[in-house]
């Protein structure tokens, strides 16, 4: 059975997002998307609304689990018994970091975590959480950035009325 992980901080999840997680689920039997809880950043919101909203999200794909984890992801993919990591890329720069944190997974992990990227489908390529975050905080139109349930989770975050 091939499983994989689609880990990230999904905060907010995005419709670029769900476009890896709906392509990465044809490819593997199993793919499990986790949220990082990362203590470094302020999130939007906390990891357990991130979880509800992408098995909100996910609910029609019936291989997808959703779960969370902190600190490294490597000790998280071998407590699950996990050897690939799937990440989505939408530009050069996102290329460069994203290679850079494989070679490191690798090395660290002694060979045991691979990474799969995906580009991004390009209706989606200028799309960054940061982005929507910024849109929604002057009350500006997410539609054609998440899905409708999350959107209007984010304007209430904000108390932006659309």
């Amino acid at each position: 059975m091939k499983r994989a992980i689609y880990p990230g901080s999904f905060d907010p999840m995005t419709l670029g997002h769900l476009d890896i997680i709906k392509r990465a689920s044809e490819i593997f039997d199993v793919l499990i998307v986790s949220v990082l809880n990362n203590k470094e950043k302020t999130p939007l919101f906390s990891v357990e609304e991130r979880v509800n909203i992408l098995k909100e999200a996910t609910k029609e794909l019936p291989n997808v689990e959703v779960d969370s984890f902190s600190g490294l992801l490597i000790n998280y993919a071998a407590e699950k018994d996990l050897h690939i990591a799937v990440r989505g890329l939408r530009a050069i720069t996102d290329f460069e970091y994203e290679l850079q944190l494989a070679q490191v997974n690798r090395l660290l992990s002694k060979g045991e975590l691979d990474t799969v990227f995906l580009t991004t489908s390009l209706e989606y390529a200028y799309l960054s959480s940061s982005s929507v975050k910024e849109i929604a905080s002057f009350g500006g139109d997410i539609s054609q950035c998440v899905p409708d349930f999350v959107a209007q989770k984010i304007y209430e975050k904000f108390n932006a009325k659309r």
